[in-house]
């Protein structure tokens, strides 16, 4: 007889010793760290350049990460809110109705995307290194690093699929009693195996600096629209939408992504000049 039913209710915490815990989400979003550090080490390595540069490299990106996904949260998704209250954009608490203290709540992924390329930017001109050639190393772990943070999204039961209407799935017994998609782990698969085709195709197939980029952009939103249909709407403003706030805003990366594989169809550059700037 076949499990149809999984009753999921982990907590937030692998260890919790009162005056320390370690959460879920926290060591998923350490190990994305770690195993994209590892990755992108190896391909300055293969391209010649100093490993030091990795650490303001990782610098650039946390930052770009974290700064650029909370602006898209706050302007994207509840901006209705964060126009009256623009301190609690970058302040961890609330004023009203009284002084909490909150953390921050409330991170989008197109908005991190798009403080990745220009904190890329930045550093690429800092450093002087090739922004394409930048580009495509950070976007061939994005899958790898999306994959461990929708896990943290599991284990914190947020960002949850719609009911299946059957016997079958996930019940969220933090939301409600109700067998639900497990969207965050359909998502994490889906990266994984996104990790290992464009890692694949760059090392046997490989081509100018930019492809890989504009490659994995176009299949991680092409999947993000396609998911977005079995999941509950993470604004209410969403609701009666043909398409969500989270698939609108896929379609222009999705366009990019496939201008830029066009754009970069050509030949690779030799190893040890890909990444000079140009």
């Amino acid at each position: 007889m076949l499990i149809d039913t999984i009753i999921w209710n982990p907590g937030d915490s692998l260890i919790d010793l009162g005056f320390f815990a370690l959460r879920y989400y926290s060591l998923c979003f350490l190990l994305a760290f770690v195993a994209s550090y590892i990755v992108v080490k190896k391909q300055f390595i293969k391209h010649h350049l100093p490993v030091e540069l990795m650490d303001s490299l990782t610098i650039y990106v946390v930052l770009g990460t974290l700064i650029g996904a909370r602006l898209g949260h706050c302007l994207f998704y509840d901006f209705a809110y964060y126009s009256k209250h623009p301190l609690e954009i970058i302040l961890p608490f609330t004023f009203t109705p009284e002084f909490k203290i909150t953390g921050f709540q409330g991170l989008a992924s197109h908005g991190g995307g798009l403080g990745i390329m220009f904190s890329l930017y930045l550093y690429s001109r800092k450093f002087k290194l090739n922004l394409w050639f930048l580009l495509d190393q950070i976007a061939l772990v994005v899958p790898l690093a999306g994959m461990f943070i929708r896990l943290g999204n599991l284990m914190n039961s947020e960002i949850i699929g719609k009911p299946t209407g059957e016997n079958w799935g996930f019940v969220f017994l933090q939301v409600d009693k109700i067998p639900r998609h497990p969207a965050q782990l359909y998502e994490a698969f889906a990266y994984l195996l996104i990790f290992i085709f464009v890692y694949q195709i760059m090392k046997r197939y490989p081509k100018a600096s930019g492809y890989t980029f504009g490659m994995v952009i176009f299949l991680i939103f092409c999947f993000r629209i396609g998911i977005e249909f079995i999941k509950e709407d993470q604004s209410a403003f969403e609701a009666g939408m043909l398409l969500n706030m989270g698939q609108i805003l896929s379609i222009p990366f999705i366009l990019c992504g496939l201008f830029i594989m066009y754009l970069k169809r050509g030949a690779p550059e030799a190893p040890e000049k890909a990444a000079l700037i140009r």
